[in-house]
């Protein structure tokens, strides 16, 4: 298959590359930065924000070479911005690639979304956040996200494109905190997961979450999430903060209750009154 890959110099674009061509697929790179030393992918350098520019582009692959059969979108910047740099990273972006692929009869869209389009889901133990739930993001990256989304289903709907959000959480060789026990996705599991939602039929309009398979630790599979030694330090460095935490809590309540005076027990109602400045304050009356 003949596919584009978008912010392909980028960290998730460098693993998806490099694995769809080991699949057999013909790999055309997009991005920013010119092309690594090395590298001996046909290379595009530009902004995919810019239409003329990915425009330019698919032209030059119906002309050169075979047409594209899929794009694989990764481009963007993957930390928080401003609302409207952020949409133009993102959303502008996913936009500007659907615009040509429509206008050369390209079918196939997949992108790379994130767990930050429902950041702001409420979770307990039992709820588990699934492609049902609305999305409620925590970001304005989340923001753009969900926005390219819905471009992608409205061109789903309007011209038959099959399109797929891949949402991912954490993108790195192996886990490194309890927290990446629920959102990590392996390299090998990334690539995979490409390929299939580039190969799958038919999926129409589809969002799905890339979360890679995390045992318990201890154990045996060599692409367990976390050793049970690796965890267990985790945990331990944990509580050893909450301990500090609240040894210091306690330290400033009790030099707090040294330092502050001694409050009246007595009720308001009983204090005694000051008399006003200048008049003569009455003596005592005893009882005979």
């Amino acid at each position: 298959m003949r596919v584009l890959v978008s912010g392909a110099a980028g960290s998730i674009g460098q693993v998806v590359t490099v694995g769809l061509t080991e699949r057999g697929h013909e790999v055309v790179a997009l991005d920013r930065v010119p092309a690594p030393e090395g590298s001996a992918l046909p290379w595009h350098t530009g902004d995919c924000a810019d239409a003329d520019f990915v425009a330019a582009v698919f032209d030059a692959q119906s002309v050169d070479g075979e047409p594209l059969e899929g794009v694989v979108h990764l481009a963007g910047h993957p930390d928080e911005a401003s609302l409207p740099d952020s949409i133009r990273s993102h959303t502008v972006t996913t936009a500007a690639l659907l615009d040509a692929m429509v206008e050369h009869g390209v079918r196939r869209f997949v992108y790379a979304g994130s767990n930050h389009a429902v950041g702001r889901t409420p979770r307990t133990r039992d709820t588990e956040v699934t492609v049902d739930h609305r999305p409620r993001p925590d970001t304005f990256y989340g923001v753009a996200k969900v926005a390219a989304e819905a471009v992608m289903s409205l061109y789903a709907d309007r011209y038959g494109i099959d399109a797929v959000s891949c949402r991912i959480g954490s993108f790195r060789s192996e886990p490194s905190t309890v927290r990446h026990l629920s959102t990590w996705l392996s390299h090998d599991d990334c690539v995979r997961m490409v390929e299939a939602s580039l190969t799958a039929p038919a999926p129409g309009y589809a969002v799905l979450y890339g979360i890679s398979a995390t045992p318990a630790p201890g154990g045996t599979s060599p692409r367990a999430a976390l050793s049970a030694t690796t965890l267990r330090t985790t945990r331990r460095r944990s509580r050893r903060a909450s301990r500090r935490a609240s040894r210091t809590t306690s330290r400033r309540r009790t030099s707090a209750g040294r330092s502050s005076p001694r409050s009246s027990s007595a009720p308001r109602s009983t204090a005694r009154r000051r008399a006003p400045r200048g008049r003569p304050r009455p003596a005592p009356s005893r009882r005979r």
